[in-house]
């Protein structure tokens, strides 16, 4: 397959949704997200949000650092209750079945700082619909709402969380494997090494240290 990227116009034309559907084709022992599927838990996320309401979504990872939304403004924030975990094993995007890899996700317990982006209400619809068509089709994220802490003030955010019940969900992970993971890791989306280091240059960028990725860092043969 062709090098992809995940941009905001790759999401708009439908790019990334063809490769989606390929990436289906070619794994159906996989489980995915029908298009029924993803409009029912997106309907029922938006119907607990008035309207005439700008929506902040948290971003932990990737969302960070490219975004490919339209948002009117960001913000450091801090998640209570999960933290940010390689717990993902990729075969697909910045891994194969011969390279896998691994990438974030919130996990239960601890707390996580990352980024809180903010959308206007009469963007809502069209912007949150293109981070579902990133983040939940391959049913390994669950959408769900949090309380966050951002610019010293309560906010009520979308986030991403791991599917427990999903068959590429990680339990349990050592850092040396996780670092072999990343080393290894790539795909048409690029390197899991790639993705480790914008994560931790733009936390750093934020005055944010995470000592999980810190221990991963140490542990990454030399590029």
């Amino acid at each position: 397959m062709s090098p992809l990227r995940i941009t905001r116009e790759t999401l708009m034309d439908g790019t990334l949704r063809a490769r989606q559907r390929e990436y289906a084709a070619a794994h159906p022992d996989m489980r995915w997200r029908t298009e029924a599927e993803m409009k029912q838990i997106f309907d029922e996320i938006l119907a607990a949000h008035p309207a005439d309401e700008d929506l902040w979504v948290f971003g932990y990872g990737s969302l960070i650092w490219n975004p490919a939304f339209d948002y009117e403004a960001k913000s450091c924030a801090l998640l209570r209750g999960w933290h940010r975990r390689f717990c993902l094993r990729m075969f697909i995007g910045r891994g194969t079945p011969e390279t896998p890899g691994v990438m974030l996700a919130l996990d239960r317990g601890g707390a996580c700082r990352g980024v809180a982006f903010r959308i206007a209400a009469e963007k809502i619809r069209q912007e949150l619909w293109l981070l579902w068509q990133r983040e939940m089709y391959g049913g390994a994220y669950n959408a769900r709402w949090v309380r966050l802490e951002a610019g010293g003030k309560p906010v009520r955010a979308i986030t991403f969380v791991i599917n427990p019940d999903h068959p590429r969900y990680i339990k349990e992970l050592s850092v040396e494997q996780t670092a072999a993971l990343i080393a290894s890791g790539r795909g048409d989306l690029g390197t899991c090494r790639e993705y480790f280091e914008n994560t931790v240059e733009h936390l750093r960028a934020l005055g944010v240290k995470d000592a999980a990725l810190a221990r991963i860092a140490a542990s990454l043969p030399s590029a």
